[in-house]
């Protein structure tokens, strides 16, 4: 395999200024680049990533931490990312939580993992950590971007939609479909964005005049198990119910499909509203209404900002994100029977 200094040498220049073209980096005059053009050509040559490190002074790798590699959330997230940076002609490197420690310990050591790769800055998706945890960090902190969740020390590396304006908007949804009798799957209450969204949720019933103290509340784990398993805790205990709003959609899905296990109608006996909006809302049976969160916009933006922290780019970033809910099938007004 040819190296830069069989290029240099074929081309009948110095090792700098085969260097410099290779980088991109430093003029050469015309002619002297198109030699060097050629003999990369003829030599089929491809700069090493550890060679055009040793040139940049970067790694040229960006670590992304995941808690868990499996479900539809995080999948689109990654590969925007991914996109991105290989348009960018960087790398991605993704660690996730795996050990016999706690979910705060597997972040701490998948950040770990990362940067002792050397990888240039990080995204962070995990809202375990805690601010002495982002402190420990030390100067490496300042090239780190959380999505998803807030910190106080560093509040301008972090980028989330609001998430009591989504909890908000699912209420408003099944409002305006007449429903009244509702019960809620929520996420875990160590989940702060859970949490948000949660409160919104009720805070916009008690404001239309629904006493959410009476309601049917479940608290599960985001899981489609987790959905189906409080789905059936709710179809055992007879409390009378129109709709359900869960906390993502994985939940809804699982919900979904215990319902049609056991022979209710959705939307005719019942109708579920999801949250996030991710590709499973698209593909379910019946197909998904869902809280849109935009996290496309969410993780591009701090991407945006953490390159541009990382290699002194001006990308543009934007910090509002607009929520929506997309109506699907899943969501109708309450039939009669079940109303009275």
């Amino acid at each position: 395999m040819a190296n830069i200094k069989d290029v240099a040498r074929l081309a009948g220049v110095g090792l700098g200024t085969a260097s410099r073209v290779v980088s991109g980096k430093g003029s050469v005059s015309p002619a002297t680049l198109e030699r060097v053009k050629k003999a990369i050509a003829e030599l089929d040559f491809r700069p090493s990533h550890a060679a055009r490190s040793l040139l940049s002074g970067t790694s040229q790798m960006i670590g992304v931490y995941i808690p868990v590699l499996k479900g539809t959330f995080y999948t689109p997230i990654l590969q925007s990312i991914d996109t991105a940076l290989r348009a960018a002609g960087l790398h991605m490197v993704v660690a996730f939580g795996v050990g016999s420690g706690d979910a705060r310990r597997q972040a701490i050591e998948g950040i770990d993992f990362l940067m002792e790769r050397g990888c240039d800055g990080l995204i962070l998706l995990t809202n375990l950590l805690t601010d002495d945890d982002i402190a420990a960090l030390g100067p490496k902190q300042s090239r780190v971007v959380v999505l998803g969740h807030s910190h106080e020390s560093i509040p301008e590396q972090c980028f989330s939609a609001d998430h009591t304006e989504g909890g908000r908007a699912a209420a408003r949804a099944l409002l305006e479909h007449r429903h009244r009798k509702i019960a809620v799957i929520a996420g875990p209450s160590s989940s702060p964005d859970n949490v948000e969204r949660i409160a919104g949720f009720m805070d916009e019933l008690e404001r239309n005049g629904i006493a959410t103290d009476k309601m049917w509340v479940a608290e599960s784990d985001f899981s489609p198990q987790g959905g189906w398993d409080a789905a059936a805790e709710l179809v055992a205990s007879g409390h009378k119910f129109t709709a359900l709003f869960c906390a993502n959609d994985e939940m809804a899905v699982g919900a979904l499909s215990y319902f049609q296990d056991v022979g209710l109608s959705v939307p005719g006996d019942v109708s579920v509203l999801g949250y996030d909006d991710t590709p499973s809302a698209q593909f379910s049976a019946p197909r998904l209404t869902s809280v849109h969160i935009p996290w496309r916009d969410v993780t591009l933006n701090g991407l945006n900002a953490l390159l541009n922290r990382c290699y002194g780019s001006r990308h543009p970033v934007q910090r509002e994100f607009a929520i929506s809910v997309t109506v699907r099938a899943s969501l109708g007004k309450p039939a009669r029977r079940r109303a009275e």
